[in-house]
């Protein structure tokens, strides 16, 4: 087995202040180490890490490092995804489309499905769009917006060899049968591009708020919208981009103290231009300009963002004051809840062994996948 000793372990149900840990594919043993014991089948893991949490889970990125989800092949998407692993601590990802055709659409399941096939951190699809509001529409292509279609929906879930976790939605457009079908097929319902009032969404089955603040009906005073509903209802989690450019940091430390750590959910909502120079791009179709850490439109609209994971996580502990153990929660442990992924979201034993390896500054020192550690596909020979 191998060991990693002396480290502050936030394993996600506590902290383990001088630990250690022995591990496979799976955790096979963690402790403290005043009751460590020695055996001679250790191979000890040397590293200059400090402290160690569970492995970081995106449930919302469209891509990164010149590659995107909606049309890279499946080699592209696989490379894309071991990028991120390594470079950001992302153990498990949930590739997400855009509202495209929906040949454009079907095209993208088949791919990353493919993708998944050989890459075990592809854990899902957030499909988002293309059954959104047009008011609200954001980055994404006017001319491809479709109302909910349980028909279409399921065409996509079969396409993707059932990989669909979680869908973007406009609840005000929806029927209820398409909830329920969604419900039924173990598909998260996420209200998000959507032009909903507080009163629709309480009729809905949305459980989720895609990129809270962003591209929805926004709080007012008499009418609460989509991002009232998130913050105001119990039982639903909020997507945050801890960009400081998509949310005023102000706002996230607002929504952090209405939520606190078990409501919210931390993404990048990333898109191919993450980790390139400064210039043009492409996102959904449409010519993105980058420039610093913003990425907008021609007409200035704000699209996807260039933010590595392990900056949200650094930047939700800078914007609230939130500790160690609830930037864990809140990039690991509540997804892992939400969806299902049993083996992830927390270090102990039985779980799979992905997590991250960090310096005192919260740097990454390097990352573990299902027990091995991740290779930057650039520094491959």
């Amino acid at each position: 087995m191998k060991l990693l000793r002396n480290l502050t372990i936030y394993t996600g149900n506590g902290v383990i202040e001088d630990g250690y840990v022995r591990f496979g594919r799976t955790i096979a043993d963690v402790g403290t180490m005043n009751r460590f014991v020695p055996n001679p089948t250790d191979e000890p893991v040397e590293t200059k890490a400090v402290s160690m949490v569970p492995g970081f889970i995106d449930v919302h990125s469209h891509g990164g490092y010149g590659f995107d989800a909606m049309d890279a092949s499946s080699g592209e998407i696989d490379r894309m995804v071991r990028t991120i692993t390594a470079r950001e601590g992302v153990t498990s990802f949930f590739c997400t489309t855009m509202t495209e055709t929906p040949e454009q659409i079907s095209g993208s399941m088949q791919r990353i499905a493919e993708a998944a096939a050989r890459n075990p951190v592809i854990q899902g699809i957030h499909l988002e769009g293309p059954f959104i509001s047009p008011e609200f529409r954001g980055a994404q292509m006017a001319s491809c917006i479709l109302r909910p279609d349980m028909d279409l929906l399921s065409r996509f879930q079969e396409l993707s060899g059932n990989r669909i976790r979680i869908v973007t939605y406009a609840p005000e457009e929806a029927d209820p049968a398409f909830e329920d079908w969604c419900l039924s097929h173990g598909i998260v319902l996420s209200a998000g591009h959507s032009n909903a009032h507080f009163t629709e969404l309480k009729n809905s089955r949305a459980s989720h708020i895609t990129h809270l603040y962003n591209a929805q009906r926004g709080l007012k005073h008499r009418e609460p919208g989509v991002t009232g509903y998130g913050l105001l209802t119990e039982g639903v989690t909020c997507e945050l981009i801890c960009d400081g450019i998509h949310i005023l940091p102000e706002m996230i430390d607002l929504a952090y103290r209405l939520k606190g750590s078990r409501g919210i959910e931390l993404i990048t909502d990333s898109m191919r231009a993450k980790g390139l120079p400064d210039g043009v791009s492409e996102l959904g179709g449409q010519t993105v300009y980058v420039s610093g850490r913003r990425a907008t439109l021609a007409d200035g609209t704000i699209a996807g963002s260039v933010l590595p994971y392990i900056d949200a996580f650094r930047n939700i502990q800078k914007f609230t004051g939130a500790s160690m153990e609830d930037a864990v929660r809140m990039s690991s442990g509540n997804q892992a809840a939400e969806f299902g992924l049993t083996g992830k979201g927390a270090i102990s034993v039985g779980k799979d062994a992905d997590f991250v390896l960090l310096t005192e500054a919260l740097s990454i020192d390097s990352v573990y996948s299902l027990g091995r550690k991740a290779v930057d596909p650039e520094e491959t020979p």
